[in-house]
C-alpha cells in the first residue's frame, strides 16, 4: 500500500530495498497493445532501446565510469528496422520501444548485457532493459509455432505471436526458486550455505559460491520446490523457510522466486556431484570478505565469490548478512 492508503500505481514497486531488477517505474499500459493508431502515433513520438539478443542481450550505457549509468535511447527516426516491441510508458509519459538489431556505433557508450549493469540503473532503466531481454529472448526462440511448426509473426505490439491458422502464444515465464539457508544465528559467526554449482568455471583462478536454486517442477509449489531442491542438491533438511522477494533473469526467461531458509548445520553434506560439485558453510565475516573480492579458502588456497550483483542470490546474501559491519 501506499502511504497515502491507496493501492500502488502500476509501476509502483516496494522500493529500493528490493531485488535489482525488481526495479521499475514503467507502466505497460498493456491497453494499448492492440491499438494500431495509438501504437503508430507513439512510435513517432517516442524513444527505443536497441537490444541485440544474438550477442546475449547487449544494448548501449553511457556514463558507468562516471558513476551514473544510462540506457541509450534514440528517437523512432533513428532506430534500425526490426519489430517494434512496445515496452510501455515511462514517468514523464514517454512511450518506450525495442527493437533487436545489432548495436550502432556510440562514441563513448558501452554494449553491456543486464547481468553487467542492471544493478546500477535506474528503476526506468532497469526496467526498459530486464522486460526487452526478457521479451526479446521469447520472441528469438519462438519464430516458430510448436505446435505445428509453422512460421509466426508478431502481433499486440511484441506480446503475442500467430501462426497462419490464427493460433496465438503469448510469452512465458518459467518460475524457479533460489534459496539462501543459514543456521539462524546473529553476529559474526551465523553461516550460510552457499555451493558450486558443477558448470562453473573458474575464472581467474577465482570459484564462485551461490545460493540454491532450481526450476519449480509441473504440479509443484514454490515452497515444495524449496525444499526438493536443497535436500537433492546437498542432502539438508530445512526446519523453516521465508519468502524474501522475486526478480525477472531472462536466461532466457526465468522468475526467479527468492526464498531464506534455516538448517542446522550440524546435518551432514551429501552433493549431487551432477548439479553441485562442492557446498559449504560461510560465516559472515567469510561473506564480507568475499564481498570485498579478498577471501581465500584456509585450507586449498583457492579465491572465492560471489554472484554478480544484479543476480537475486546477491541480493538475498546481502539482506542475510543485515548491518554486519562491512
Amino acid at each position: 500500500m501506499s502511504q497515502s492508503g491507496e493501492q500502488p500505481d502500476v509501476g509502483e514497486q516496494p522500493g529500493l530495498d528490493g531485488p535489482p531488477l525488481a526495479r521499475t517505474s514503467l507502466d505497460r499500459a498493456a491497453h494499448h497493445r492492440r491499438d494500431e493508431d495509438w501504437l503508430a502515433s507513439a512510435w513517432k513520438s517516442g524513444l527505443v532501446v536497441i537490444i541485440d539478443v544474438a550477442k546475449g542481450g547487449r544494448a548501449l550505457v553511457t556514463g558507468r565510469a562516471q558513476g551514473s549509468p544510462r540506457l541509450v535511447l534514440v528517437a523512432a527516426d533513428a532506430a534500425p528496422e526490426g519489430e517494434r516491441l512496445f515496452l510501455g510508458i515511462d514517468p514523464a509519459g514517454v512511450p518506450i520501444f525495442a527493437v533487436d538489431a545489432p548495436l550502432p556505433e556510440a562514441g563513448a557508450a558501452e554494449a553491456l548485457t543486464l547481468r553487467e549493469i542492471g544493478h546500477r540503473l535506474d528503476p526506468r532503466d532497469a526496467g526498459i532493459l530486464t522486460t526487452a531481454a526478457a521479451l526479446g529472448n521469447w520472441h528469438a526462440s519462438h519464430r516458430f509455432s510448436p505446435r505445428n511448426g509453422e512460421p509466426t509473426t508478431v502481433i499486440e505490439a511484441g506480446w503475442s505471436r500467430v501462426d497462419a491458422g490464427g493460433q496465438q502464444m503469448w510469452p512465458r515465464t518459467d518460475p524457479a526458486m533460489i534459496v539462501l539457508v543459514h543456521d539462524g544465528r546473529p553476529g559474526e559467526q551465523g553461516c550460510c550455505l552457499l555451493g558450486h554449482n558443477a558448470a562453473w568455471p573458474e575464472v581467474g583462478g577465482v570459484r564462485r559460491f551461490s545460493c540454491l536454486a532450481g526450476y519449480v517442477e509441473p504440479g509443484e509449489s514454490a515452497e515444495a520446490a524449496v525444499v526438493r531442491e536443497v535436500r537433492e542438491e546437498v542432502g539438508v533438511r530445512l526446519s523453516s523457510l521465508q519468502y524474501e522477494g522475486s526478480q525477472s533473469w531472462p536466461y532466457p526467461g526465468s522468475l526467479m522466486l527468492g526464498f531464506t531458509a534455516v538448517a542446522d548445520r550440524d546435518q551432514a553434506i551429501t552433493v549431487d556431484p551432477e548439479e553441485i560439485d562442492e557446498a559449504r558453510w560461510f560465516s559472515r565475516a567469510d561473506i564480507t570478505r568475499m564481498i570485498a573480492g579478498d577471501y581465500v579458502e584456509p585450507e586449498s588456497g583457492v579465491r572465492m565469490n560471489l554472484p554478480m550483483r544484479s543476480s537475486i542470490a546477491f541480493y538475498l546474501v546481502e539482506r542475510w548478512l543485515g548491518d554486519f559491519r562491512r
